[in-house]
C-alpha cells in the first residue's frame, strides 16, 4: 500500500528543494529515469502534467513552489537539477521545430539565433514549456553512455539515480545527448 507524505521543511530539505539555500539558476531541468509499469495512476498523471510521458524525455521548467510539490511526488521516477550554461546549449540545439525551419521558428518567438532563446530563457523572459506550438516537445535524450552508475530503483543521495541532484545533472545530460 502506498502511502502520501507530506511534505515537511526538514524532508524538503533533505532532497535538496527547501531550506536556507538558494540555488543559483531559476531553472529545474527533469529527466523521465522510469516507466510506468506498476505506476499508480496520480504519478502517471503528474508526469504527464510535466510533459514527461517517456523515458528519457527532458523538460526544463522555472523553478517554482507549484513544481516542486509535482517533483515530490514523481521523485522515484525522475532526475531533476540546475542545468549549466554548456549543458543548457546543448539541450536547445536539440530543439526541432514544427513545420518550419529552424530560423523561422527562432523568429516567431522573437529572438534571432539559440544563443539568445537561451539567455531569454535564464532570465524567464521566455518560458520553454510553452513553446508547443513553435517547437517539438519534450526534449528526447538517449540513454547515457556507459550506463547508469547506480541504481534507478535508489535515490540519487543513497549512490542511486532518482531524485535531486543538483549541478551533477550536467555530467548525467552530458552522457545522455
Amino acid at each position: 500500500m502506498l502511502r502520501y507524505i507530506i511534505p515537511t521543511t526538514s524532508l524538503l530539505q533533505q532532497i535538496g528543494l527547501g531550506g536556507g539555500e538558494e540555488s543559483m539558476s531559476n531553472l529545474m531541468l527533469i529527466i523521465r529515469l522510469r516507466g510506468s509499469a506498476g505506476s499508480p495512476w496520480f504519478i502517471e498523471e503528474t508526469l504527464r502534467n510535466l510533459r514527461l510521458s517517456r523515458v528519457f524525455n527532458a523538460m526544463l521548467y522555472p523553478d517554482t513552489n507549484p513544481l516542486k510539490g509535482m517533483l515530490i511526488k514523481v521523485q522515484p521516477y525522475v532526475t531533476w537539477g540546475e542545468p549549466s550554461d554548456e549543458v543548457l546549449s546543448m539541450l536547445l540545439s536539440k530543439l526541432k521545430p514544427k513545420g518550419k525551419t529552424i530560423e523561422e521558428a527562432l523568429k516567431s518567438v522573437g529572438v534571432e539565433n539559440t544563443s539568445n532563446l537561451k539567455q531569454a530563457i535564464v532570465e524567464g523572459k521566455i518560458k520553454l514549456h510553452e513553446l508547443d506550438d513553435t517547437f517539438s516537445l519534450p526534449l528526447r535524450l538517449h540513454p547515457p553512455r556507459g550506463g547508469f552508475k547506480g541504481s534507478v530503483k535508489r535515490p540519487f543521495k543513497d549512490e542511486g539515480e532518482f531524485g535531486y541532484r543538483g549541478q551533477k545533472i550536467n555530467e548525467l545530460v552530458k552522457r545522455m545527448i
